[in-house]
């Protein structure tokens, strides 16, 4: 399984929402570089499963998961959207306090590639279909650069990317 670190995050309440992938964005990947193409998880939030949000990979830290509902994902112009209800865990309790300080390097993804899912063309790798298995709040670097971490303590009015505030606006309802 390949893991990718370092994408936007917020903490809203008691709530993490941002961003476990981007579309388009070049990142250096040991020696190639990744582009992720728009609908990339399409068949894996198709297929309706089980997906779960750890802490910094750890799957004795579970965070939520799309099957109780405490997890949920989207997919829309700018890449995978989430939002997930931080439990009262110590992992939890952790994360919330990091993310709120700003300490959060962001978020990533763990993944298989799907059937015909990747590109080659030299040391570039364009990715079409990804399997999901988890995505993670880390506590480290981000790998792709110029990502945001941003903490909230009141509800999230500031003005946001459009792409995340629909997303947030659809799991509202």
């Amino acid at each position: 399984m390949e893991r990718r670190v370092g994408i936007e995050l917020r903490a809203i309440g008691r709530k993490l929402a941002g961003y476990a992938a981007v579309f388009g964005q070049d990142t250096r990947i040991a020696d190639f570089t990744e582009t992720i193409l728009p609908g990339a998880f399409t068949n894996t939030l198709r297929e309706g499963r089980d997906i779960l949000a750890l802490a910094d990979h750890d799957p004795r830290a579970v965070l939520a998961r799309t099957r109780s509902g405490t997890l949920r994902l989207s997919e829309d112009s700018r890449g995978l959207a989430f939002e997930l209800d931080v439990p009262d865990t110590g992992a939890g309790r952790d994360m919330l306090a990091l993310a709120e300080r700003g300490d959060i390097g962001g978020a990533s993804f763990g993944f298989t590639i799907g059937k015909d899912g990747e590109r080659w063309q030299g040391d570039r790798r364009q990715l079409s279909n990804i399997v999901l298995h988890e995505i993670s709040v880390v506590q480290s670097w981000p790998a792709y650069e110029g990502t945001v971490v941003q903490a909230r303590h009141r509800p999230f009015r500031e003005p946001a990317d459009a792409g995340l505030q629909r997303a947030l606006n659809r799991w509202r309802a």
